[in-house]
């Protein structure tokens, strides 16, 4: 998942990063933007995403929250992460190509 550190992502600290998407004919400022739980070289999960022209950034508050839930999530084993896939409870989200 090495694209998701780039010149567009901005990394929160406490293993949250929030990324850049370039939205078709508008580019990325005027795109989206997403909330990642990271781990390099690990685990990188997809927690929440939203367009910049509905919400400029997330507060204060939400990134201490994701910095809370970043600490508990990337401490999931494989086995945890696939236990919370078979129930429903995670969606896998598989490269394709």
């Amino acid at each position: 998942m090495g694209y998701l550190f780039n010149p567009t992502a901005c990394d929160l600290g406490g293993g949250v990063i929030k990324q850049r998407i370039a939205r078709a004919g508008a580019g990325r400022s005027k795109g989206y933007r997403s909330i990642v739980l990271y781990r390099k070289g690990d685990k990188a999960f997809f927690v929440y995403g939203f367009p910049k022209n509905e919400l400029d950034n997330i507060q204060g508050d939400e990134e201490a929250l994701f910095k809370k839930v970043a600490k508990s999530v990337l401490a999931l084993s494989d086995e945890q992460i696939c236990l919370l896939v078979e129930t429903g409870q995670f969606e896998a989200v598989i490269k394709d190509g």
